[in-house]
């Protein structure tokens, strides 16, 4: 009743495309959450995306940062994104930076991309992030290598 003829079955290894020794693509990461009830004074780095709804006290390096309306930071912001709905004392340094209504940012942003709703403040310099352009040698110099 509950046997299984070895025909009708193939083994698992075989029906899966990667064998186990097989390295697997980057597993997702959850989304780190740091209450409104937290405090947390030191450095903070994550590969992952962090959702901030405490104080942090200290310097951030994530991948993507979302600051809730009750978050605060004192320190600098490394990230590749970032949300503020809450307070920020320091620099913020990300490809894209947006800052809601409820924002108030008092520092320095460099950015690629920067969006300002209506009623956030901010106070401190906007400057736009640059990717260095190569060198270029001269015709001259190619001519006489």
């Amino acid at each position: 009743m509950f046997s299984k003829s070895a025909a009708k079955t193939a083994p698992l290894s075989s029906t899966r495309s990667e064998s186990p020794e097989a390295p697997s693509a980057r597993k997702a990461i959850a989304c780190s959450l740091i209450a409104e009830n937290v405090s947390v004074e030191g450095d903070l780095v994550s590969d992952g995306d962090v959702q901030l709804d405490g104080a942090v006290r200290g310097d951030l390096r994530v991948a993507h940062l979302t600051i809730g309306e009750t978050g605060q930071v004192e320190g600098a912001i490394t990230a590749e994104a970032v949300e503020i709905r809450g307070r920020v004392i320091g620099t913020v340094t990300a490809k894209a930076v947006r800052l809601y209504a409820t924002a108030r940012l008092d520092g320095d942003i460099t950015h690629v991309q920067l969006a300002i709703d209506a009623g956030a403040q901010f106070v401190g310099r906007s400057v736009k992030l640059v990717a260095p352009v190569p060198e270029q040698l001269s015709l001259v110099e190619v001519a006489a290598e």
